[in-house]
């Protein structure tokens, strides 16, 4: 069972039902927000305000609020430079198909060089090439309204909810677990070179990975952590 849990990419994730609901609340309570800031408050009814990537941002912010593929910067990153990439490749490719492949590709490329890595803005790269006349009218405005928008709209409402949840952090770095240093403690430089080594992304924190090592550490030695 465990080895067809592998190879089916069903990962150990011993979370508990009030965290499932909390997530479910927040991705509920985002987009509805989203929905109505959008059209009532800043009255962008009339034009293509709400992409569709905001509904994958949602599940990143809400269920995994620590990842790092959820903090600000790769949210705001991900979205806004993939949005200006699709919309230049749309306007310059005349082969939709290519330009909708290489605005993908290219918004990939972007997001590693400036650890950014947010795989819903790769959604908003393609939907400025395909999304059709009425993103293609707004050109380079889209990529301020309504990408612009909706990421600073998603990120606020993200730290708001997320403040009444004391177990929860966003942006990861408000909040900081004081644990004890325990013989075993991986180094900055050692968590650097053991990611270098494996040569791909890991969705998680260097706290989170310290703090883990910590428990194993201290499970293993007996020692209760506070």
């Amino acid at each position: 069972m465990n080895q067809l849990n592998t190879l089916l990419g069903i990962e150990l994730s011993p979370v508990s039902c009030r965290e499932k609901l909390v997530s479910t609340a927040g991705g509920l309570i985002s987009i509805l927000l989203l929905i109505l800031m959008n059209e009532r408050v800043l009255h962008l009814s009339g034009q293509v305000t709400l992409l569709a990537s905001m509904g994958a941002s949602a599940v990143l912010l809400f269920a995994v609020p620590h990842g790092q593929l959820s903090q600000p910067w790769p949210v705001f990153g991900g979205h806004v430079l993939s949005a200006l990439i699709g919309v230049s490749c749309a306007r310059w490719i005349p082969v939709p198909e290519l330009a909708a492949a290489l605005a993908v590709g290219l918004s990939i490329g972007m997001m590693h060089q400036l650890k950014c890595i947010h795989p819903p803005g790769a959604a908003t790269s393609l939907s400025a090439v395909l999304g059709g006349a009425a993103i293609h009218e707004l050109g380079f405005r889209f990529v301020f309204i309504p990408v612009l928008v909706n990421c600073l709209l998603m990120i606020g409402i993200a730290v708001a909810f997320n403040m009444f949840f004391g177990w929860r952090r966003y942006p990861a770095g408000l909040t900081r677990r004081e644990t004890p240093t325990l013989p075993g403690t991986p180094s900055h430089e050692d968590i650097v070179m053991a990611l270098r080594s494996l040569d791909t992304f890991v969705d998680v924190s260097e706290e989170d990975l310290v703090l883990l090592n910590r428990l194993l550490t201290s499970r293993r030695m007996s020692v209760p952590l506070e």
